[in-house]
């Protein structure tokens, strides 16, 4: 979750004014945070508070009303400032930035079965995409966002399978298991790389032209911060593109302290409330 918004944070100023490399500074003085911070956090509180349909509604419009300058798209912000509770068909990417607590609130077992609880985490992340985004490329955005979070959680994790070696220690080998079960569950094309991408992306905020973007900026990293740089550098959306990979990359590497604190300083005090119970809650 916390990747998830440092992305966001650390995309908020190239949003508008793309930077096409990964030589920038990672935290400047006037980065922010953004919808996608606010509706993270609102997720993971409508998980806290039970996870039904109800939960994720009361939770979008309870934190999209105290940030209401958070930089909501157009039907987002309709359906927030009124009593309308019925989805609205989007396939925006706001649906797969969100979704990130979805990957985190599933347990990790050891000899797990990995399908099993993959089933259990595509649940969740179809509610909490639906509500508004009840699209099928929403829906389907949301799930590979969230899939991709745990696989990374359970190999790099060492959660596998009885008689089944661990490759924790093997990111290239964790990283084929993300791109192929991705590739065959949601027919998204990942085999460009970030060097053919870059030269030619232009802002597109649906899931189906920034979710696969996200995913190949996160195959290609090596740490934390590569992963969010490689995102940032693509261009396009880049605060929603960064929170996508921050999201997955924190459940491969964890996230450096030093980047952590600084990221805790862009945020307020309810905030930094939802993330620490946050903590509390997944690791009961």
């Amino acid at each position: 979750m916390l990747g998830a918004i440092i992305g966001d944070i650390v995309g908020s100023v190239y949003e508008w004014k793309n930077i096409k490399t990964k030589d920038f500074p990672l935290f400047r003085d006037d980065c922010f945070f953004t919808d996608d911070t606010v509706m993270t956090c609102a997720v993971a509180e409508a998980l806290m508070s039970g996870g039904g349909r109800d939960d994720f509604i009361d939770a979008l419009k309870k934190y999209g009303r105290m940030y209401p300058d958070a930089g909501y798209g157009g039907r987002f912000r309709q359906w927030l400032f009124t009593n309308d509770r019925m989805p609205y068909n989007s396939y925006g990417n706001g649906s797969a930035m969100r979704v990130s607590p979805c990957a985190w609130a599933a347990d990790l077992k050891p000899a797990a079965e990995i399908g099993k609880l993959l089933a259990i985490v595509g649940k969740r992340a179809t509610l909490s995409a639906e509500v508004t985004h009840n699209h099928p490329e929403g829906i389907k955005g949301a799930m590979a966002t969230a899939d991709a979070i745990f696989i990374c959680r359970f190999y790099f994790g060492g959660y596998c399978r009885d008689g089944e070696k661990s490759i924790n220690d093997d990111p290239g080998e964790c990283k084929r298991h993300v791109r192929e079960h991705i590739e065959r569950e949601y027919g998204y094309d990942l085999s460009r790389t970030i060097d053919e991408i870059r030269p030619t992306y232009r802002f597109d905020e649906s899931c189906q032209g920034s979710v696969p973007q996200a995913i190949i900026a996160f195959l290609e990293s090596e740490d934390f911060e590569d992963a969010v740089r490689n995102a940032v550098s693509i261009g396009g959306d880049s605060d929603t593109l960064a929170a996508i990979t921050g999201g997955i990359a924190e459940a491969a590497y964890g996230i450096p302290d030093r980047i952590k604190e600084k990221a805790y300083s862009y945020l307020d005090e309810p905030l930094k409330d939802v993330l620490e119970r946050w903590e509390r809650f997944i690791s009961k």
